[in-house]
């Protein structure tokens, strides 16, 4: 399986892992030219933008240790993106999350809420 198929496995496990937990997903892999968010959601009175992120093993590091500062100006300008295209307020509560997948037979899930600030464009 390529890359693209492993991650789209990933994010599935992902989504459901989250609606376990009481998660709204409102939509995958959300696309802009800016880049992409994996899952958008809600959680309570957050809309939430999660970033997926798996490894095979943790021996080059965990895999949410991938989202760094570059990743989430990403994110952020693809989320404001996102929030201007569905006409959410200004001060809709926002918050972006991490979701760590690890382990080949044995699967290890941690779900980082609130895991970076918004990055502003300037």
């Amino acid at each position: 399986m390529n890359n693209r198929g492993v991650g789209t496995q990933y994010e599935m496990l992902a989504g459901r892992y989250l609606e376990e937990q009481g998660f709204k997903v409102l939509e995958k892999n959300f696309r802009s030219r800016d880049g992409e968010i994996d899952i958008v959601g809600r959680d309570g009175e957050f809309l939430v933008f999660v970033e997926v992120k798996y490894r095979a093993t943790e021996q080059k590091g965990m895999p949410e240790e991938a989202v760094g500062a570059a990743k989430q100006r990403k994110i952020c300008r693809t989320a404001d993106y996102y929030r201007f295209i569905h006409r959410y307020p200004e001060d809709e509560p926002v918050r972006y999350d991490v979701i760590g997948i690890s382990g080949g037979e044995e699967i290890s899930i941690r779900w980082y809420k609130d895991a970076f600030s918004h990055v502003y464009r300037w």
